[in-house]
């Protein structure tokens, strides 16, 4: 299963973002959904995940800027992105868990292609 993850682009420093990410042909109910994200030069790392009961768990750097959110009926995670730093600019990847676990990471079953942010200083 490719999941697609959209929504990126350029912002200056302070703005706003959504990101998508959707499971063509696929139910996200009952997966858990994380967002990862990579800059350049630099490792894979967690920013925000739902749980199958719309738990949010999120990444210390991100807390009280992200929300993540889920719409079942729409196939959809959503990532709102608020006032943005140029250190969030980076590729951003969505990933699932088909039976709901929320040990975000690279275990996640399925996994789309990133959608790139730039934030601008």
């Amino acid at each position: 299963v490719q999941l697609q993850a959209s929504g990126g682009g350029l912002v200056q420093a302070g703005g706003s973002l959504r990101l998508s990410c959707a499971a063509p042909g696929r139910t996200f109910n009952g997966y858990a959904v994380g967002w990862f994200r990579q800059a350049p030069g630099k490792e894979r790392e967690f920013v925000a995940g739902i749980r199958r009961n719309s738990s949010p768990d999120y990444a210390d750097s991100v807390k009280g800027r992200f929300t993540i959110s889920r719409d079942d009926a729409k196939n959809t995670v959503y990532l709102q992105m608020n006032s943005l730093k140029p250190e969030d600019t980076a590729d951003y990847y969505c990933a699932a868990d088909r039976y709901g676990r929320h040990n975000y990471g690279p275990a996640m079953d399925y996994w789309g292609k990133g959608t790139l942010v730039t934030v601008s200083s």
